[in-house]
């Protein structure tokens, strides 16, 4: 069965969307014809002349910079169909020498950066009666890992929020549904895997899949053929290529 994803006339926001995962599927939801707005501290030279692909400098743990940017993307597009929330930082530092400053860091990109990108667009999609977000988490919410105790507790902190948040808002038609990529080769899991022997225990143990690999699977669940809300899409180990 062969399926083909059409976004046309449809607008997508993604943070953290100037690299990794983000970009992949801002690029491929502007290859089925819709519109993606990505948020990033930094711009991304990958995306540049990418077409239907707009990019806005924000900061995602500042709310007021969310709303404005938010606000911004309703004045020149008209509409947001969508959100996918996957800005995020991962320090690895032992937690007996974690700064507060970084463990507030890591909480306030990764956690309340969710938060506040949903209070943006809730407003207009309740309004409109019908939208979809995404949320990522990671493996690591239920396994944990050494010197990843910050990123970890962040993880495990979205998964019951886009739970609740599903329940708040199905009246409206919107669906939120969390997702689980796996291991994927992005510049933020090279920083966090530096040596060679954990790369060779990732592509060992469950593989190391590529961005592009994700963005089929996100774009079922941004369609209309994705009746689901309050779920998980779990990539536990990546299929093997041909």
């Amino acid at each position: 069965m062969k399926t083909l994803f059409d976004a046309s006339g449809e607008v997508l926001v993604v943070t953290g969307g100037a690299h990794g995962i983000g970009a992949a599927l801002a690029r491929g939801y502007a290859a089925a014809g819709g519109t993606s707005v990505v948020l990033d501290v930094s711009a991304s030279e990958e995306l540049d002349g990418v077409a239907n692909v707009v990019q806005y400098r924000t900061d995602v743990s500042d709310r007021e910079a969310v709303l404005a940017t938010v606000q911004r993307i309703l004045d020149e597009h008209g509409q947001i169909d969508a959100l996918v929330a996957g800005a995020a930082i991962q320090p690895r530092t032992p937690v007996v020498d974690t700064d507060p400053r970084e463990w507030r860091r890591t909480l306030a990109v990764n956690l309340d950066g969710v938060v506040w990108s949903c209070q943006a667009v809730l407003p207009h999609l309740i309004e409109r009666r019908s939208g979809a977000i995404l949320v990522f988490a990671s493996g690591l919410a239920h396994m944990g890992r050494a010197e990843a105790s910050a990123y970890a507790a962040s993880k495990g902190a979205l998964i019951p929020f886009a739970k609740s948040l599903a329940a708040e808002v199905a009246e409206y038609r919107i669906r939120v549904n969390t997702v689980f990529p796996g291991v994927i080769d992005t510049p933020q899991f090279r920083a966090a895997n530096p040596s060679g022997g954990e790369r060779e225990h990732w592509a060992r143990t469950t593989g190391i899949g590529t961005p592009e690999d994700v963005v089929g699977p996100l774009l079922f669940l941004l369609s209309d053929a994705a009746t689901m809300t309050g779920s998980t899409l779990t990539r536990d180990r990546v299929f093997p290529k041909e």
